[in-house]
């Protein structure tokens, strides 16, 4: 039994694959940062324990966990835990940019480098790391989140090349939107951290506002794929003797990622305000 070290496994694309990577026959160690949502991945049949992603502390113990039950091997680490926080650059605090890179950059890069060495002792290994469009291209009133994964795209490139030879394969996934609680848990974090009444960009804020007060917050539309969509790349990332350094899922991602190859970047910018205009409206 290959067994799989996976984040973020609370909700949406970590708890499916989580899931559906035990049905395939992997070892499957789904971790997630609230103690009640360990409890309940527990009560599912899989083996979980606490792994929060902006404490060292915490990320050492998940690591020693895992080691002892495999008896010291781990095959694969799907790095997946992250948030948004949307807001304008500039209503973005020093801290509250800090907690952003925390979970979506520092806490991956430091349980990766935890699991590097396992890896190379046993010659093999993959880390799959889930970016997103966001990763490729910019949008407004997100450049918190585009920041933290524009920096996991340079990284993981960077440690792609220097794991060349090694047995351990490298991947990005770039998935568009996906249905999860991924938008209700960043309105949350809007809220919490921005200064709407102070904001020169107050008149959008209020417009967001009342356009997600009247309608589900998750609501699916027409570009936002289940999180099933993820899993066959993450599969392939798994298995095939030569995983792709870079996977787009959804629509919106392969439609962005030919744009930003195609168009300049002024002409590039006029496609993604209007994009974000129109949601904004």
């Amino acid at each position: 039994m290959r067994s799989v070290l996976i984040t973020g496994c609370s909700s949406g694309i970590g708890h499916y694959v989580a899931i559906e990577l035990r049905k395939r026959g992997y070892r499957v160690f789904a971790t997630a940062r609230s103690t009640s949502d360990v409890t309940a991945l527990k009560n599912m049949g899989l083996e979980s324990c606490q792994l929060d992603l902006n404490s060292s502390a915490s990320i050492q113990k998940a690591v020693d966990w895992v080691l002892d039950q495999t008896g010291g091997t781990l095959y694969a680490l799907f790095n997946n835990g992250a948030y948004g926080q949307p807001g304008a650059v500039e209503d973005l605090t020093r801290d509250v940019l800090r907690a952003q890179f925390e979970t979506n950059l520092f806490g991956w890069h430091e349980l990766t480098c935890k699991v590097l060495p396992v890896m190379r002792a046993q010659g093999e290994g993959r880390i799959i790391q889930n970016s997103s469009v966001l990763g490729l291209i910019t949008l407004k009133y997100r450049g918190a989140y585009n920041a933290s994964k524009f920096a996991l795209e340079g990284l993981t490139d960077t440690l792609r090349q220097e794991l060349s030879g090694s047995g351990i394969e490298v991947s990005l996934i770039e998935p568009g939107p996906i249905e999860s609680e991924f938008r209700k848990n960043a309105y949350a974090k809007f809220l919490a951290n921005i200064d709407i009444s102070h904001s020169a960009h107050r008149t959008t804020y209020e417009a967001v506002q009342r356009r997600l007060e009247k309608q589900d917050i998750n609501t699916r539309d027409p570009f936002t794929l289940g999180p099933d969509a993820v899993l066959k790349p993450v599969l392939h990332a798994l298995e095939s003797r030569r995983p792709k350094p870079r996977y787009y899922v959804t629509t919106p991602t392969w439609i962005f990622g030919y744009l930003r190859r195609l168009l300049s970047s002024r002409m590039l910018d006029r496609v993604l305000n209007k994009v974000s205009d129109s949601e904004n409206r």
